[in-house]
């Protein structure tokens, strides 16, 4: 029964984490104000930085995912379809950039 109850509990870690990096991600995206600014605060005024936030964004994002797929947790549902085709490709290419919002509602959470 404790394996069980620690399944339940990594299931949901994991998809808090992943969660947190799509949140991390959209805000990138949308430069808006992410730890990692407060990692490189002398970097803020250099266009290159928010190409690079953006970078380690997806990358932290892909990890993530690619964990939660290894170990068979359903991570597709915190998802678009669209995004899903995205994150499987693993490329952030100008198409991830320009139309990761599409026809979808997660632009709320990089409200955050």
């Amino acid at each position: 029964m404790g394996d069980q109850n620690q399944s339940v509990v990594d299931v949901k870690f994991f998809i808090s984490k992943l969660s947190d990096a799509k949140v991390i991600f959209e805000r990138a995206l949308d430069c808006k104000h992410t730890e990692f600014d407060d990692l490189y605060p002398y970097m803020l005024e250099h266009p290159q930085f928010f190409w690079y936030k953006r970078y380690v964004a997806w990358s932290q994002l892909l990890t993530i995912a690619g964990l939660c797929e290894e170990l068979s947790i359903p991570w597709k549902d915190e998802f678009s379809p669209q995004q899903v085709a995205y994150l499987e490709q693993r490329v952030m290419s100008a198409k991830v950039l320009d139309f990761w919002f599409e026809k979808n509602d997660s632009r709320e959470h990089a409200q955050r």
